[in-house]
């Protein structure tokens, strides 16, 4: 079939690659055009799709990149990636509303259009339908189908790949179901479908909110434990022995990527747009984790107060600037605001991320350095957000004059962790 994925970040190129490998001719569109020349050359920017992976289906002539929207006409199935940010509380759909007035003017009768994209129930039906309908001139059920099928990305995770992990499938009719369930049948080793794509559209806001709220209640935890005089760690693990009714998680310095700070503030807007009452856990596990690099400020402070030190004018380093271990995907990560919180205090802030180019944090003036020995011994405080693997983790321990570890990695006399 000939596929569009429309839309070459995290979600979209690796399903293009995917879907080109399976056999399928596949345009992966995207209206970055310095973004689709790297992909055009066969250099990925998302780890989970190798630069190797990627040329080998260049070559093959089952995947081409673009950035012309005459290279839309013709398609099979299109599939919407693109993003969905919230704008001071209120969800951004506009990018999706643009997508699909692209797709729809090259959209023929039998064709099918699939979104992605996380956002609210009712989006499919309430808003891609109508503009698509608005751009083509065609009828949603009658002339074309459509469909919802939330990604559920991992960028690094070895357990679960991409294919190996279930594909929630749904249709806004039993024809655009089997269609829909039948495209990603090709790409992904197992497929659930749902009934519509209200269902799928909020089975994917409960799954990222399952996690907020369970982070939320510990890292608040972690605030409180130190008075209490409890090892939060070791409780953890103590309580993960149980085999049933209960989910291991753990302290940091906050939350980061797309998923858990933004996708379930959509759905306690949706919540308060249409029933004009609170989702209280959302919004309650929103505050605890926006809280959370606060938090890490003020403890690098006392422990830098306790030392005799200022931390305006301290030399700060904050090791690992990724959202999640071993990735590269700096979105939303707490790294950002927890150097916005030291700078604004005078702090001498650098970064250390064996992960990150310079380019990629373009909002700080951060500079980033080696986490080898001497940036380590002439820090006067050292901050462990992300415990990578490349890190050299006892002589950190070893050679910092204070440590705060957020991911109880570090041991030592210099080294406090986040309880």
């Amino acid at each position: 079939m000939q596929i569009v994925a429309a839309g070459q970040g995290y979600v979209g190129l690796p399903l293009a690659v995917r879907a080109a490998e399976a056999g399928h001719r596949v345009t992966g569109y995207d209206v970055d055009a310095d973004r689709v020349r790297r992909l055009a050359a066969g250099d990925s920017h998302v780890e989970d799709v190798p630069s190797g992976r990627l040329r080998a289906v260049l070559d093959a002539g089952t995947y081409r990149a673009s950035a012309d929207e005459a290279a839309l006409a013709g398609y099979d199935i299109a599939v919407i990636t693109v993003p969905t940010p919230l704008r001071e509380g209120v969800p951004d759909l506009s990018f999706i509303e643009t997508c699909a007035r692209t797709l729809g003017r090259h959209l023929r009768r039998g064709a099918t259009v699939v979104l992605e994209s996380t956002t609210y129930p009712g989006t499919t039906e309430e808003l891609l339908l109508p503009v698509l309908e608005e751009a083509s001139g065609l009828k949603a059920g009658e002339d074309f189908r459509a469909g919802f099928s939330p990604e559920r990305i991992a960028p690094g995770n070895k357990r679960w790949s991409f294919e190996t992990t279930p594909k929630l499938v749904s249709g806004i009719d039993t024809e655009s179901l089997e269609v829909i369930k039948g495209f990603y049948d090709t790409v992904f080793q197992t497929t659930v479908a749902v009934s519509t794509p209200k269902v799928a559209e909020l089975a994917k806001l409960i799954e990222n909110t399952f996690r907020l709220v369970n982070i939320s209640m510990i890292n608040e935890l972690a605030t409180l434990t130190d008075r209490l005089g409890v090892d939060i760690w070791e409780a953890i693990d103590a309580a993960a022995t149980k085999p049933f009714g209960f989910t291991r998680f753990t302290p940091g310095p906050g939350v980061g990527g797309h998923c858990l700070p933004v996708d379930p503030l959509f759905l306690s807007w949706k919540i308060r747009e249409d029933l004009g009452v609170p989702f209280r856990f959302v919004e309650l596990a929103d505050e605890v984790n926006r809280s959370m690099p606060h938090y890490v400020v003020r403890r690098v402070a006392a422990a830098l107060d306790q030392r005799g030190k200022a931390v305006s004018g301290s030399r700060i380093l904050l090791l690992g600037l990724t959202y999640k271990i071993n990735a590269t995907d700096l979105r939303e990560s707490p790294s950002t605001r927890v150097a916005e919180l030291l700078i604004s205090l005078g702090s001498q802030v650098r970064g250390a991320d064996p992960n990150v180019a310079p380019s990629d944090h373009p909002k700080l003036n951060l500079p980033l350095v080696d986490a080898d020995e001497e940036e380590i011994a002439a820090a006067d405080a050292v901050v462990l957000l992300m415990d990578h693997a490349a890190f050299d983790l006892p002589m950190i321990g070893e050679l910092a004059p204070y440590v705060l570890d957020c991911r109880n990695r570090l041991s030592g006399p210099n080294v406090e962790t986040l309880y």
